[in-house]
């Protein structure tokens, strides 16, 4: 199954996959649509792994990805596990990086909208494949409002 955008955010230019053993499935699934949609074609797609179903540590693969995610403003990622909080909560470790938990695309716009989210989390075990490519699509096609959640999205990182 494939997906179409009407609208896309045309200063995106890496998409950054990375899942662990549970998300595995999902995350084949989800790069095929991107492809079929030729997305692959204007945005590359990095995929950080897993390549397998064979038990793995998720942070190994979710680290590798937000090191790749070099502009904050044109890479986005896209992390699967099966709750989706073990790859949201280490991604949140970095500071370029602002993961969301999301399950419906309204959360997933919202994420975009008012949060300014550039990495996508995905709880394998709780949504079908067609409801993630719904949320995956909700969040490429979404940009942030900015105004009074650029305010917000600032206090976000802790000062030292």
């Amino acid at each position: 199954m494939t997906f179409k955008l009407k609208k896309m955010n045309k200063k995106m230019i890496g998409i950054h996959l990375a899942s662990d053993h549970a998300g595995f499935d999902l995350k084949t699934f989800i790069q095929a649509g991107l492809k079929n949609e030729h997305i692959g074609r204007i945005h590359t797609i990095f995929d950080h792994g897993t390549f397998s179903k064979d038990s793995v540590d998720y942070p190994d693969f979710i680290h590798r990805a937000c090191n790749s995610i070099k502009n904050i403003d044109l890479d986005i990622g896209i992390f699967i596990c099966g709750s989706g909080n073990g790859v949201a909560m280490t991604a949140n470790k970095y500071p370029h990086i602002r993961a969301a938990l999301c399950w419906t695309p309204q959360i997933a716009r919202f994420a975009r909208q008012h949060n300014d989210a550039n990495v996508l989390c995905l709880p394998a075990r709780f949504i079908t494949f067609d409801e993630a490519l719904e949320i995956v699509k909700e969040f490429l096609v979404t940009s942030f409002e900015g105004g009074r959640h650029e305010i917000r999205v600032k206090k976000i990182p802790i000062s030292t």
